[in-house]
């Protein structure tokens, strides 16, 4: 397999770059990068049902909510988030961060950022609906409103 240059995919204010997508692993794990600037969050907090996340701080600090527990992710540090907890992040702080994510096993792909990019790059508020059937229909639960 050939070792590419990983294409950028904007989603909002994030920076998302696939090295390992889901179909170039036969559906074993997809691994992502993703950048999240300064003050930027998730626009969607949600659960998935048939895949574990684990996610590897590489720079600045992501603050990730996972089932109502708050915790900050530093470089160096991991965290795992099991299938079926509500989860989502944001950087609160004034310094770009990034991270890699690793889906197993992958069943989601470089696909869900590009159709979650669609809903988003509308201007204005993000369409709700048309985000949640980008994400059921990837296989994301998007988490009831509070």
């Amino acid at each position: 397999m050939a070792n590419t240059a990983a294409e950028e995919i904007q989603v909002g204010a994030l920076t998302v770059r696939f090295h390992v997508d889901a179909d170039e692993s036969g559906g074993s794990v997809s691994v992502f990068e993703c950048d999240a600037p300064a003050k930027a969050r998730m626009p969607a907090p949600h659960s998935h049902d048939e895949f574990d996340e684990t996610v590897f701080g590489l720079d600045g600090v992501t603050t990730f909510t996972v089932g109502g527990g708050r915790t900050n992710l530093n470089p160096g540090e991991a965290l795992f988030i099991p299938r079926g907890v509500i989860h989502g992040f944001s950087n609160d702080g004034e310094v770009d961060a990034r991270f890699l994510a690793i889906i197993s096993p992958g069943l989601m792909g470089s696909r869900y950022f590009k159709d979650a990019a669609d809903v988003l790059a509308g201007g204005g508020p993000p369409d709700v609906e048309k985000l949640g059937e980008v994400m059921r229909r990837h296989g994301l639960t998007p988490a009831p409103p509070t």
